[in-house]
């Protein structure tokens, strides 16, 4: 396997692709031998799930689409980004406030945590910015993923 590989895809902001994102990132890690049923891969489906909805859902239209970007780093780290043009950066809510969403970054930094991971937010040069998550890669390497 190259010591680097990546793959990517720009979709609308809509509900709809979401799904589409996480379809789409579960058929590149299995195509770079992540294995069906991983717990692993339950974790990233659902990391991908979150983030996408925050595209979609937080950019309130000013944000076309979004880019996920799937990278593989000397099959040590996996790197998911999720870009949108929108600049309000992800806030985590205070624990007392009652909403039935608005939990995501805390799913997802959790998911990211347990998983030996975590995760952080860039900014692009147009103005938006990425939310990565950054996990180990431990596909081949003579353990189990976690």
């Amino acid at each position: 396997m190259a010591d680097h590989q990546e793959a990517s895809v720009t979709l609308p902001s809509d509900p709809a692709s979401v799904s589409t994102a996480r379809r789409y990132v579960a058929d590149v890690l299995a195509g770079w031998g992540l294995p069906d049923g991983a717990e692993i891969g339950e974790s990233i489906r659902l990391i991908v799930s979150e983030l996408t909805t925050n595209a979609v859902q937080h950019t309130f239209g000013q944000s076309p689409t979004f880019t996920v970007d799937v990278r593989l780093e000397r099959e040590e780290t996996l790197r998911i980004g999720v870009t949108d043009s929108h600049p309000r950066w992800p806030r985590r809510l205070p624990a007392a406030v009652q909403q039935d969403n608005g939990r995501g970054m805390v799913i997802i930094r959790w998911l990211a945590a347990e998983s030996g991971g975590r995760l952080s937010v860039s900014p692009t040069a147009e103005g938006g910015k990425t939310v990565w998550i950054a996990l180990p890669w431990t596909v081949g390497a003579g353990s189990p993923v976690a």
